[in-house]
């Protein structure tokens, strides 16, 4: 009894749970979502938009879970969206409404369920 329950605490210690087998295949900000894939991929972005898009393709899922895009402007943290992931090849997005004071220094964090970072996506709002 003894061994198998030190066997249960080392497969838990040692191999990796699934979230951490997702990977982030692409991601992008964007100003649009079509056929649910992005339209453009944005490093700066000129006014006037009212709204961007986050677009993440997660790839290596086993099971179903979680992502969350954690937007921030100028190291503040403006909105926070939790995504679902149900398939190992997975395109999900979120957005954010923008006002006209907002211009400046922009990231989206993409964490997994655990909140680790995955990718940080930075853009510039002019």
């Amino acid at each position: 009894m003894k061994k198998w329950i030190y066997a249960c605490l080392f497969a838990t210690l040692i191999l990796p749970c699934n979230a951490h087998a997702l990977e982030i295949a692409d991601a992008a900000i964007t100003n649009a979502i079509e056929e649910r894939n992005p339209v453009d991929s944005l490093n700066t972005v000129k006014r006037p938009v009212d709204q961007l898009f986050c677009f993440t393709r997660v790839v290596g899922a086993q099971e179903d879970t979680w992502i969350t895009h954690v937007w921030y402007y100028e190291g503040k943290e403006m909105a926070r969206v939790r995504l679902a992931v149900s398939s190992s090849n997975w395109r999900t997005w979120s957005s954010k409404k923008l006002l006209p004071q907002w211009e400046g220094q922009w990231q989206v964090h993409i964490l997994d369920e655990q909140g680790q970072a995955r990718l940080i996506v930075p853009f510039m709002l002019e």
